[in-house]
């Protein structure tokens, strides 16, 4: 696949939804330990209703699809989850207006806007024990690789960079959200948020991969 089409982030979309209800309580699991015991929930409720709302948008363009997909996290996703990755989506439906398919170049600007969009709501940075620990790899990672033209490449190396950085979060002491509060007891544990964000970046590279 050489660029990501409408249908194709709706196949993303509908995977994701597939994929959180599968690992809802792995999701949830890790945040028990660290968080509110909520975030698989949380993302497999989100995504379920973000796959219905999107199923009929097939004649939509992308940036459509990314704004109903994000509104819909916004008012169904509870805790910092909800805002965070729907505040993705709205950052990234920005690059899309009007775009019914994505070269390799604009599907890593929109990906960029995302990231950009979370830092600047969530206001946290690499090492911070957060989603971003595995988002701005996995965007740096793709960018690398773009200049190659093979979308599947380069999410490749995105889904690469995501699972690395999650994993990097183990020994990390948090140091925003809810797992701050335990200092260093947040020491030992996954970010369930880095966690859902390589489950992400893993369901679109699959869809580009087909």
């Amino acid at each position: 696949m050489r660029e990501l089409t409408n249908t194709a982030v709706i196949d993303w979309l509908k995977a994701l939804a597939q994929v959180y209800t599968e690992k809802k309580d792995y999701l949830t699991d890790l945040d028990r330990a660290i968080g509110d015991a909520d975030h698989g929930v949380n993302m497999a409720r989100g995504f379920a209703a973000v796959a219905e709302k999107v199923a009929p948008l097939t004649d939509q363009d992308i940036g459509a699809i990314f704004k109903t997909a994000a509104m819909t996290l916004i008012s169904t996703v509870g805790g910092a989850s909800g805002p965070l990755y729907g505040t993705f989506f709205l950052q990234a439906a920005a690059g899309a207006s009007g775009k019914t398919a994505l070269t390799v170049t604009e599907t890593g600007a929109v990906l960029e806007a995302g990231l950009k969009g979370v830092v600047a709501r969530g206001k946290a940075a690499v090492g911070d024990k957060t989603m971003i620990d595995a988002l701005t790899p996995a965007v740096s990672a793709y960018q690398a690789a773009a200049g190659d033209g093979s979308l599947s490449a380069a999410l490749d190396k995105a889904r690469q960079a995501a699972r690395a950085g999650a994993e990097a979060t183990v020994p990390l002491v948090a140091k925003k959200g809810r797992a701050s509060y335990l200092g260093e007891r947040s020491a030992g544990h996954p970010d369930p948020g880095a966690e859902s964000t390589a489950l992400l970046f893993d369901a679109l590279w699959r869809v580009a991969a087909k």
